[in-house]
C-alpha cells in the first residue's frame, strides 16, 4: 500500500470460517466513521485542502447504468460541488476490473484520478498470475466507503423458494442451470463456484461486466440464477419475477430477516461487497489527508447517506490505514476461497 500504511500487518485469515472476523474489521472501521475527521494520524494542517485544477475522474470497473453507478453518482455530484470541478464517473469494464485498476495505477498521483475498489481488487491477486500491477504497492487506499449486501436470486420460473430447493433442482438437472455473476473475478463468481463445489451441483457460469448486462438475461429467464446487489433486485422481487434465496453477508439482512445467509447452509461461505476509493501510489500525504477528509465530509451529508443506504449500503467511511488493513485481510480470505472453489478465468 502507500508508504504511510502501517508497517505491522494484521493476522492473516487462514480459513473461510473466519467470516465473523472479517465482519469485525469492517465494524471496527465503521466506529472510525463516528469519530471526528481529524484523527491523530490524519490530522489536517490548517489550510490543507484539495483544489483540483481540472475535472476529476472516478474510474469504475463495471458497466454504466448498474448498481455501482447508483452508488457513485451521489458521491460524485456532491464532490463536484465541493471542489468546483466536474467529477466524472469513467466506466472501464472488462478484465475482471484489471482495465479500470490499471488506468488508476498509471495515472499521476495528483488526486485527479481516483478508482473504485470492489471485491475483485482483492480477488485478482489469487485468481490471476499475470496482473500488470502490484495491488499492495501500486495503489493508495483513500477511504472505505462501505459495504453492500449481495444476494443469490433465482428466476421465479424455477419454482423454488429456498436454497435447498434450488440445490435439489440443480442436482436433478446437471448442467442445465446457468447462473450469472457481475464478472470474472468478482465475489459472486468465486462464491458461486464455491457453492457449486460445496453443494455438489453442476451449473454453468455466465459472467457479465456489471448488473445491467446480468439483468438483461436474468429477467427473461435465459439465465436462471445470479449473485447481485440486493437493492438492485428489489423491484423484481416485489413483482414476483425473481425470488431471494440467500444473502452473502455474515448476518441476516434487516429488510429480509426470514431469508438465511449462505453460511447458515454452508458454514464459512459468503462475503461482503466492499466499496472503496483508491488512488495511484505515491500520493502525497497531505493530499491523501485532504481527499479522505473531503470524501468523509460528503459521506456525512444526510442526502448522500440516505441515497447510499437506499442501495443497501452500510456506510463506513474508514480512514486509509483501516482500509489498507481491510484490503490485506480480504486478499487473504479470497486466496483460500479461490483455492477451494477451483474458480478459473474461463
Amino acid at each position: 500500500m502507500h508508504a504511510d500504511s502501517p508497517a505491522t500487518e494484521p493476522t492473516p485469515v487462514h480459513d473461510l470460517d473466519r467470516a465473523s472476523t472479517r465482519r469485525d474489521w469492517l465494524v471496527r472501521a465503521a466506529v472510525c466513521s463516528l469519530l471526528p475527521v481529524a484523527l491523530p494520524t490524519l490530522a489536517q494542517p490548517a489550510g490543507a485542502a484539495f483544489h483540483p485544477t481540472r475535472s476529476v475522474r472516478i474510474v469504475s470497473p463495471q458497466q454504466a447504468g448498474g448498481s455501482t453507478d447508483a452508488i457513485l453518482r451521489p458521491l460524485a455530484g456532491k464532490l463536484a460541488e465541493l471542489w468546483g470541478q466536474a467529477v466524472n464517473i469513467e466506466n472501464k469494464p472488462g478484465g475482471g476490473s484489471i482495465i479500470a485498476t490499471q488506468t488508476v495505477v498509471q495515472a499521476p498521483p495528483d488526486g485527479h484520478t481516483l478508482g473504485l475498489a470492489i471485491n475483485s481488487l482483492t480477488i485478482n491477486p489469487s485468481l490471476r498470475s499475470d496482473l500488470p500491477y502490484d495491488t499492495l504497492s501500486q495503489l493508495t487506499p483513500v477511504t472505505l466507503i462501505g459495504s453492500v449486501t449481495v444476494a443469490l436470486v433465482v428466476h421465479a420460473s424455477l419454482g423454488v423458494d429456498d436454497l435447498p430447493g434450488f440445490v435439489a433442482y440443480a442436482k436433478a438437472k446437471p448442467g442445465a442451470v446457468s447462473w450469472a455473476s457481475l464478472g470474472i473475478g468478482t465475489g459472486g463468481h468465486v462464491t458461486g463456484e464455491l457453492l457449486a463445489r460445496r453443494a455438489g451441483i453442476d451449473m454453468v457460469h455466465v459472467p457479465f461486466s456489471g448488473s445491467s448486462g446480468a439483468y438483461r438475461e436474468l429477467l427473461p429467464g435465459r439465465v436462471q440464477a445470479a449473485f447481485v446487489v440486493l437493492e438492485s433486485a428489489l423491484p423484481h422481487l416485489r413483482n414476483g419475477t425473481l425470488r431471494l434465496l440467500a444473502v452473502t453477508d455474515p448476518r441476516r439482512n434487516r429488510q429480509f430477516p426470514a431469508v438465511p445467509t449462505l453460511a447458515e447452509h454452508y458454514p464459512g461461505l459468503g462475503y461482503e461487497g466492499i466499496f472503496g476509493i483508491v488512488a495511484p501510489a505515491g500520493l502525497p500525504p497531505a493530499l491523501l489527508r485532504a481527499l479522505h477528509a473531503d470524501i468523509v465530509k460528503i459521506l456525512g451529508d444526510p442526502e448522500v447517506r440516505e441515497q447510499l443506504e437506499r442501495q443497501s449500503m452500510d456506510v463506513i467511511a474508514a480512514p486509509p490505514q483501516e482500509f489498507a488493513q481491510v484490503i490485506r485481510r480480504e486478499i487473504e480470505h479470497w486466496r483460500v476461497a479461490v483455492r477451494e472453489s477451483g474458480a478459473k478465468l474461463n
